[in-house]
């Protein structure tokens, strides 16, 4: 509906954090305040130490901060005791590591069903909504499959998967291309891009801009500061750039044959 408030998911309000080295305190987070709204695709960018990572240890309920407040969807979770945090965390935020932190001699369905485990959800249930999330990230065929017999990318995929089973509000992605190679990484956007389009928020850090490029927004971190936030107009479409891609392969098969 036209003018119709997009709710904001993320809030945060002077967020610091402070750890202390020796003598030494170090600001790994300097007052920062940002608004995501629902269904935003966010990248968050900086070089090492420059506060992107605390950022999302804060954000995806790891850790709290030294100061200021955080909001998820509505809720204020900076103040939280430690087991009331991991309960937000484990319902709403499904996290996708670039070492895909997957079981290696367990199947992919039962690698995506262990969130549910930990929730206590019965097990036909698990079953049923592993079994769908591996079908929305297009391995189906591959749900009895162990770790070491999958791709890179597909293990990506049952990390994403693994994400999305507990029906989270957001997609924490921390250098989800970083360990795949150039095409994989194209099929992984391509998926968090998807999965943006249908109404699902993602956050994705990142120090490339080759993967920020696809984000509608971008976060840039220096010093523990926010120092540039910038929408992305015309993000790059990460299935356009696959199908570009398989066309000079196919032109030149053909014309070597």
């Amino acid at each position: 509906m036209a003018g119709q408030m997009i709710p904001q998911l993320i809030r945060t309000r002077g967020l610091t954090k402070t750890y202390q080295v020796g003598d030494n305190e170090i600001r790994a987070l300097a007052g920062v305040s940002i608004d995501v709204a629902q269904g935003e695709f966010t990248a968050v960018m900086g070089p090492s130490g420059s506060g992107k990572s605390t950022l999302m240890n804060m954000l995806g309920c790891l850790d709290r901060p030294s100061a200021g407040e955080y909001v998820l969807g509505g809720r204020r979770v900076s103040d939280l005791a430690s087991d009331e945090l991991a309960a937000v965390r484990n319902s709403n935020i499904g996290f996708v590591f670039q070492t895909f932190n997957l079981l290696a001699r367990t199947a992919a369905v039962e690698n995506v069903e262990l969130p549910l485990v930990y929730a206590g959800v019965p097990a036909a249930e698990r079953r049923v909504r592993a079994l769908e999330m591996l079908a929305k990230v297009g391995l189906a065929e591959r749900a009895d499959h162990h770790s070491a017999q999958l791709s890179g990318g597909q293990q990506q995929r049952v990390a994403i998967a693994r994400a999305l089973v507990t029906r989270p509000l957001l997609i924490l992605a921390d250098e989800p291309t970083g360990a795949l190679d150039s095409r994989t990484s194209l099929e992984i956007m391509a998926l968090l891009q998807e999965l943006n389009q249908g109404g699902m928020t993602v956050l994705v850090v990142t120090h490339e801009a080759d993967v920020a490029r696809f984000a509608r927004r971008v976060l840039r971190f220096r010093d523990g500061h926010l120092v540039e936030d910038h929408a992305n107009e015309k993000p790059d479409d990460a299935r356009a750039m696959l199908r570009a891609e398989a066309v000079p392969v196919t032109i030149s098969a053909e014309a070597s044959a």
